[in-house]
């Protein structure tokens, strides 16, 4: 079904100078698609701590399933001390290992999931950089052959391997990358440095269904249903940047899902972005009236 989403991937807590706010891609993801209307199962690990607690209390207020949070006394809950710098320019130091490292899955949990029959499966670099994360990923993207793959690179100082970017690229149906991401790939994998020709290209050689780039309040450039575009953001008052790629990556799942056209797909991204990044912290409350109230 179209409208599951299973997501894999860390779950931690971003630690500001005046406030610690939950977060970690995957989980945002997962919040801001079901405000979508999407069904999101999380698989992660949070640790047998306070945090872990609050996380676990936290992603019920939020409505999402639990089933596949896992508790460890391993490692303690991951966080991400976050600085903020000029416009989108955020620096995020991720203390390693973390809880989501020590995540396992069992045989009759793969069985759990392929019967529950997700549509959509999203991935990132971070959380399959170590070993045991990339054991998970494999398994998953081999129990889940029909699933459309979305790949969010979400490069992080440590978590660039060229070598494991490559092979995700490769497995992908959908990626989702920033400028600097894009400038990143291009040294690594030799694909062009502009925009369209990168996604294009990107297409040809690993046969992508879709790609967008994300240029931060410049917006977006985005090829699907092989036609391109380039969508001017919109302007904020900006609280801070956290989540809002993850917004952007929800509301690109959800026009892909729509089969909207790609002018349509990129400017409800950039809306919704926008919009998360007028408020503080990664999943901050929003609903549908808003994102469609935002103007130019």
């Amino acid at each position: 079904m179209t409208n599951r989403l299973l997501a894999l991937g860390e779950v931690l807590w971003d630690v500001f100078d005046q406030s610690t706010r939950l977060g970690g891609a995957p989980l945002n993801l997962s919040a801001h698609a079901r405000r979508l209307g999407y069904e999101a199962l999380l698989i992660s690990a949070v640790g047998n701590d306070e945090l872990g607690d609050r996380t676990m209390a936290k992603m019920a207020d939020l409505g999402l399933n639990t089933t596949f949070v896992q508790r460890t006394s391993q490692f303690e809950t991951g966080t991400a001390r976050v600085e903020l710098g000029l416009g989108d320019q955020t620096r995020f130091v991720i203390s390693r290992p973390a809880a989501y490292d020590s995540v396992d899955i069992s045989g009759e949990q793969v069985k759990q999931i392929q019967d529950w029959g997700p549509g959509w499966f999203y991935f990132g670099t971070l959380f399959s950089q170590r070993p045991e994360g990339k054991a998970v990923l494999d398994r998953l993207l081999e129990a889940l052959p029909v699933c459309t793959k979305f790949y969010d690179l979400n490069l992080r100082p440590g978590g660039d391997s060229a070598e494991l970017v490559g092979e995700l690229l490769a497995r992908a149906d959908v990626v989702k990358l920033n400028e600097e991401e894009l400038q990143t790939v291009h040294k690594a994998m030799g694909l062009p440095a502009a925009k369209e020709q990168f996604c294009r290209e990107g297409l040809k050689r690993y046969g992508w269904s879709a790609v967008c780039v994300t240029l931060g309040e410049r917006g977006c450039a985005m090829l699907s249903g092989g036609e391109y575009t380039e969508a001017e953001g919109y302007a904020v008052h900006v609280a801070d940047t956290v989540g809002a790629g993850d917004a952007f990556a929800a509301a690109f799942l959800h026009g892909l899902v729509s089969k909207w056209h790609v002018a349509r797909i990129a400017a409800f991204a950039n809306r919704l972005g926008a919009l998360v990044a007028s408020r503080p912290g990664a999943i901050p409350d929003w609903d549908l009236h808003e994102v469609v109230q935002i103007a130019r």
